[in-house]
């Protein structure tokens, strides 16, 4: 019995708790690390390379893990490839929160944005197999919870640092990790029960229906996408809290403030966005709205730091709108959920794989120059792009169907 055939709830309230639980792991360890590089810095010594290694390894990892992910998931039980992931996570919450030096906290992190990799490229097919008549609507959902959970660990990080440690700043996710273990084992174990819990070369009868999603202009399209919030958003969270207090002087917990006022931004983004994709035809203008946030954020930061600096992070941190759209995209634009998967896997590990760079070339800019100014002209520039990527992911399509009328696929 699949998903499809099933009322709203019937079967569906465990996944529905275990999607929600997976998305809020899915960035706590991303914005509990930035606001605290400079007490790490000065306890190990992290150093200007050390922090832009830091702030590139969550895309890096959730490149590398977003192009294996649906290798694995097609022969085993997707929940199975969550659980691994999220425990994954876990581990690498303790990993940072017993790091005694700079090799360890970066084994740590990688371990934990490996997690984080794979899960990002489970949920949106976990929505397809268990809600494909509510894909906006469970988009809106995890989307949203993401962002809650994206505001918070800046604006505790460095309050929970000052009155223990940075230790276990870091190593408190690890409990929404746990918690997060317990749908999904419970999930798994009923479908084993029902004798469902199957890989998807199972569910869809492989090979046929394996999509080659990297010859879809469609699937390149939605890379631009997400590529464009993701090199943002990652940018902003490696190095937002040391721009503020250089160019704003702002103190160390306003600019954690400040990086938490970026990600309450994705919030109402995170609820309207997946609802409009699935409701607006004009898609395209949606897109280029995101970049032009973005835009307005970044220059406001070059020509008028100290002027209005509150609506400037509030403007750059509208631009990830352009993350729950690709997110609702992925689902909208593929007909299956083998389609979903391989989509997913594509769109975000090529994405994070250019978006790894922005961290690393906003770091290493600022050492060159001495200034912020060229790596936020840079990524202003970098928004033209959602021009293009908007009027392809537009056409009311899927990657299915594209390839089928280009002869790419049976």
């Amino acid at each position: 019995m699949t998903a499809a055939r099933r009322s709203l709830w019937a079967g569906r309230v465990l996944a529905l708790v275990g999607i929600m639980l997976a998305a809020v792991n899915l960035r706590t360890a991303v914005g509990a690390l930035s606001p605290l590089v400079g007490v790490i810095d000065a306890d190990i010594g992290l150093g200007a390379l050390g922090a832009g290694f830091l702030g590139m390894l969550p895309p890096l990892c959730f490149a590398v893990f977003g192009l294996l992910t649906p290798l694995v998931s097609r022969r085993y039980p997707i929940e199975a490839v969550l659980i691994v992931a999220i425990a994954a996570m876990l581990g690498g919450h303790l990993v940072r929160a017993a790091a005694g030096g700079f090799p360890q906290l970066a084994i740590g992190s990688a371990i934990c944005f490996a997690g984080m990799g794979a899960g990002n490229v489970l949920l949106p097919p976990l929505v397809k197999k268990y809600f494909p008549d509510r894909v906006g609507l469970m988009t809106s959902l995890y989307a949203t919870v993401m962002a809650v959970s994206t505001l918070f660990p800046p604006l505790v990080a460095v309050p929970v640092a000052e009155g223990s440690s940075w230790h276990v700043s870091l190593g408190l996710w690890g409990l929404f990790a746990g918690a997060a273990l317990v749908p999904w084992v419970i999930q798994l174990l009923a479908e084993r029960r029902r004798g469902v819990a199957t890989g998807l070369i199972d569910i869809i009868g492989e090979p046929s229906g394996r999509v080659p999603v990297a010859r879809s202009w469609i699937a390149w399209a939605l890379v631009v996408v997400l590529m464009e919030s993701s090199i943002g958003a990652y940018s902003m969270f490696a190095w937002l809290p040391s721009i503020m207090q250089d160019v704003a002087g702002a103190s160390a917990a306003e600019a954690g403030l400040y990086l938490s006022l970026f990600a309450a931004m994705g919030i109402p983004t995170a609820i309207l966005v997946p609802m409009m994709v699935t409701r607006f035809r004009r898609i395209d203008l949606v897109v280029c709205a995101g970049g032009a946030f973005f835009v307005a954020g970044y220059l406001g930061l070059v020509l008028a730091p100290t002027t209005l600096p509150v609506l400037w992070v509030a403007l750059a941190g509208m631009g990830p709108l352009l993350f729950p759209m690709a997110l609702t995209l992925i689902n909208v634009r593929s007909a299956t959920q083998s389609g979903a998967l391989a989509l997913s896997g594509f769109v975000q590990g090529a994405a994070y794989v250019a978006a790894g760079l922005g961290p690393l070339g906003m770091g290493l800019l600022h050492d060159a120059t001495g200034s912020w100014t060229p790596g936020l002209l840079l990524l202003a520039a970098l928004c033209t792009l959602c021009i293009p990527a908007g009027l392809i992911v537009a056409r009311n399509r899927t990657v299915e169907s594209e390839l089928r009328g280009r002869g790419l696929m049976d």
